[in-house]
């Protein structure tokens, strides 16, 4: 088993440290990843691609994704009557390779729009930071916290992809009719069992109250009403509140323009339909999934699917208006994904080169993976003759 032990025994000792010895698994789950100097996402544990790594993105694939996105971006500064700063704060980076599409595009397809565009990088991560200023040192490029930015002073767009399904989500479980919350606590394992050769304790889940009413609110929030019978004793499931605590310092930083989240997720009723009863928790070590959060402790990713309604309402009450949703693959489409797939035909490249590029352009569109994340699309600020206009992606492609 692999694992971080210096993040084990801090997990060990903040357990230790509460008043019942116990922590939530939202706690829990922002050590394992974001503790700041063993968090998977902190150290140099996360490994985005292909090759050995944990995961891959969408601009891992190739640079359609990115200069998709930067036609869509270029027509959001058209559809404000073109201001003469335009931001574009990416939450979340990655290792930097969707900015390097986007502002490559840009300068070379629509210079005008990249001429005034103020690109801005919100990551938490200091290794994936180094790695985003490395690569991206060509280009003037901002990297500030969430909370640096003044509110009411963007001009343009937000945007993240696969960057909600990572933030730390609260575990309840349906127990005696009752809402009840997952805690970890810690336990010592029988003799001869122990974890590696460094530590003779696990982490194990207790069941306890609600840490905080905002878990039954967020519910409300959502429609959902697990007290139903269609929910059986046992069912088990995630509320990011993170989201919303992101959501609302978003709004409230945006002054006019747009909010452009992709991510992997449902709607709340598909979220928590009674026969999804285990949440959608999963990990993600080496290109490998599995639903186990306790092993490999620091070098796993560990996700949640997105509830794109809590998305939704908590974005009309901060101030954003719905402009629409989709799923990836149409909104690619939209943007002129197809008319790059036909082309291929007609490029000077070996079969080989060709057929890794199809099948490149396909996976973004594919409806059984990522072409199935959901796409949204929220705005602030916007005239009524602004809001009037449609944004390309989200046509319906022909």
């Amino acid at each position: 088993m692999d694992f971080n032990p210096a993040l084990y025994q801090a997990i060990a000792c903040s357990i230790t440290a509460s008043p019942q010895k116990r922590i939530t698994f939202a706690e829990y789950m922002d050590l394992v990843l974001y503790h700041p100097e063993q968090g998977y996402y902190s150290s140099h544990a996360v490994n985005i691609g292909f090759q050995g790594g944990d995961f891959f993105t969408s601009s891992s694939l190739c640079d359609d994704f990115g200069e998709l996105l930067a036609i869509q971006f270029y027509q959001m500064w058209e559809n404000l009557d073109r201001p003469q700063s335009f931001y574009l704060v990416e939450m979340g980076a990655g290792i930097g390779l969707l900015a390097s599409q986007i502002l490559n595009y840009l300068k070379i397809n629509y210079s005008d729009f990249f001429d005034v565009i103020e690109y801005i990088i919100i990551e938490k991560s200091p290794s994936l930071r180094q790695e985003q200023q490395r690569k991206l040192q060509e280009f003037s490029v901002r990297w500030l916290n969430l909370e640096e930015i003044t509110p009411n002073s963007i001009i343009g767009c937000f945007f993240s992809n696969e960057l909600i399904d990572a933030f730390p989500v609260h575990q309840f479980i349906l127990q005696d009719g009752k809402l009840q919350e997952i805690y970890v606590t810690t336990s010592q394992k029988p003799k001869g069992e122990e974890l590696g050769e460094r530590s003779n304790i696990e982490f194990i889940e207790v069941v306890g109250e609600a840490s905080t009413p905002q878990l039954a609110e967020y519910l409300e929030l959502v429609g959902i009403d697990i007290s139903q019978n269609a929910y059986e004793e046992g069912y088990r499931s995630e509320i990011n509140l993170a989201a919303l605590d992101w959501l609302g310092i978003v709004a409230d930083c945006l002054q006019r323009g747009f909010v452009l989240t992709i991510d992997y997720g449902y709607p709340a009723s598909r979220y928590y339909h009674p026969r999804r009863s285990q949440g959608t928790l999963q990990c993600y070590y080496q290109h490998r999934h599995h639903n186990n959060p306790y092993i490999n402790i620091g070098k796993q990713d560990i996700t949640a699917h997105v509830d794109f309604t809590a998305l939704e309402k908590w974005g009309k009450r901060c101030g954003l208006n719905q402009v629409g949703w989709t799923q990836q693959g149409l909104f690619l489409m939209a943007l002129g994904l197809g008319e790059r797939i036909a082309a291929l035909s007609y490029q000077q490249q070996s079969i080989s080169q060709l057929l890794k590029r199809r099948e490149a352009l396909h996976q973004l569109i594919d409806p059984t993976g990522i072409g199935n994340f959901g796409v949204l699309v929220q705005s602030k600020g916007l005239t009524e003759a602004q809001s009037q206009r449609s944004l390309k992606g989200l046509t319906i492609p022909e």
